[in-house]
């Protein structure tokens, strides 16, 4: 599992404003080129954003999807990026009270941080 945290001098409140905003999704997503569409009820569990990948012309279009959600304190992914793969993302926020801090992790990364699939955009 590959761990990565930073303290930030922000109530988790205001952290979970950032990450809920599908939107902000490129500004803080390493390798999110730009952010095309997002589901109305994101980050529901089910919703979708549509990012891009890569700098133009090489853009690769994909989504990210939420497998699960617990407002406010964690958010589960799955980002594709096809021809690449999947990878699982967890972002779990620890409230410090003026400070908190995210600390995003990808399970699969013993194995692979990206999994092959089926190549066919879904």
């Amino acid at each position: 599992m590959s761990t990565v945290s930073q303290l930030f001098n922000s109530p988790a409140d205001d952290v979970w404003k950032v990450i809920a905003d599908g939107w902000l999704y490129s500004g803080w997503v390493v390798g999110a080129s730009r952010i095309r569409a997002v589901d109305a009820h994101w980050p529901a569990t089910g919703s979708r954003l549509h990012h891009s990948v890569g700098a133009w012309p090489l853009v690769i279009n994909d989504s990210t999807r939420v497998s699960a959600v617990e407002p406010g304190r964690s958010l589960e992914l799955v980002a594709r990026g096809w021809p690449l793969g999947e990878a699982k993302v967890v972002i779990t926020l620890e409230d410090l009270g003026t400070q908190c801090l995210p600390s995003p992790r990808t399970p699969s990364a013993d194995r692979a941080s990206w999994s092959p699939r089926r190549c066919a955009p879904h």
